[in-house]
């Protein structure tokens, strides 16, 4: 029968005491990164597990970090928050936890199945994503004062832990790289006005165009699904406007609708990039392969989720975070979809 590895040959192997190893897997300890991965290094050679029945005993720790998405239909795909899961998955177990993933219900019944969760003790904090204004789950959370980080904002007067990307400043890059082609009518394609992250995003379209001095015909906004379909009749509707009216270029709140928008612009004939410019928001991996590449907003979806994990575990540990509201700025990725403007854009 094989011998049971302990923190004692852990720490024999990484020449550190018992109470170091046992510091790092509970995410406690404030060693060099260099004496980390020596033990981290030692716990994958010897192949250690720590008991975590025993252990969750002990603390009265499930070692769980609770993680609920609005599920996508079938026919769509949410590629960002895919990646956002798989680097919280990553980062949470390099500290012995583990994520559980569960779908977000729908809005009247989102604060029982989080009530659910902290009265069985199924988790120890949660990270949420897709927040909104007036948003439930957070004021639930913050009533009962149990450990969470968003990643996302809300109510601008409720103070809770977030990490975000700014939006504004996102439309705002791209629609002003658009006017630096010389585009002049530049249509937005939008989520519902119910969407917060949403309206934060549009802001920056309308703060370019208003910088630029110039007009925003109504017809130019439209608001709808997130999904490639409503990209598609909302540019058709476009492209139907008078000659003096037509956009010349388009900017959508996510690479999914962008997608619609250039298969509709195809559909009538007309050239992604050089009849009508096109600028999506997300930078999925699909979007360089994409004909014309898609020229994007980038998030760095990898980077927030490893530091909501360590936001969140600072707040399990009993530390205030270091940075409690984090916004980041995204990057604009230049690719053939927004081209070079035509003939007619500078009419």
């Amino acid at each position: 029968m094989p011998r049971q590895i302990t923190l004692k040959h852990v720490a024999a192997k990484a020449g550190v005491r018992p109470e170091t190893v046992s510091k790092v897997i509970n995410g406690k300890a404030q060693v060099s990164p260099e004496t980390e991965a020596r033990i981290r290094q030692a716990i994958r050679e010897l192949e250690y597990r720590p008991n975590l029945t025993a252990r969750s005993l002990r603390t009265r720790q499930s070692r769980m970090i609770g993680y609920s998405w609005r599920p996508v239909p079938a026919d769509q795909f949410n590629p960002i928050l895919d990646k956002f899961l798989q680097s919280m998955v990553e980062a949470a177990g390099h500290f012995g936890y583990h994520i559980l993933p569960f779908p977000c219900p729908p809005d009247h019944v989102q604060v029982e199945a989080y009530q659910e969760m902290v009265d069985t003790n199924r988790v120890d904090g949660f990270i949420l994503s897709s927040t909104n204004v007036d948003d439930q789950r957070i004021a639930y959370l913050q009533k009962i004062q149990f450990p969470f980080v968003a990643f996302g904002r809300a109510n601008e007067d409720w103070d809770f832990p977030y990490i975000d990307v700014d939006g504004t400043a996102g439309l705002r890059a791209a629609t002003e790289h658009l006017l630096s082609l010389g585009h002049r009518r530049i249509a937005a394609i939008a989520w519902p006005e119910d969407s917060h992250t949403g309206t934060l995003r549009l802001q920056g379209y309308r703060e370019a165009m208003v910088a630029a001095d110039l007009p925003i015909d109504p017809a130019w906004i439209t608001r709808g699904q997130h999904s490639a379909a409503f990209g598609w009749s909302a540019t058709a509707g476009l492209l139907d406007l008078p000659t003096s009216r037509c956009p010349t270029a388009i900017v959508a709140l996510s690479d999914l609708m962008a997608i619609g928008v250039m298969n509709a612009i195809q559909d009538r004939g007309l050239e992604v990039g050089r009849d009508v410019a096109v600028i999506g928001f997300d930078d999925v991996p699909m979007a360089q392969y994409l004909r014309p590449p898609l020229t994007t907003i980038r998030q760095p979806v990898w980077e927030i989720g490893q530091r909501a994990i360590a936001m969140l575990l600072q707040l399990l540990n009993g530390k205030p975070p270091t940075e409690r509201h984090i916004l980041i700025a995204p990057e604009l990725v230049r690719r053939a979809s927004s081209g070079e403007p035509g003939a007619e854009a500078t009419a």
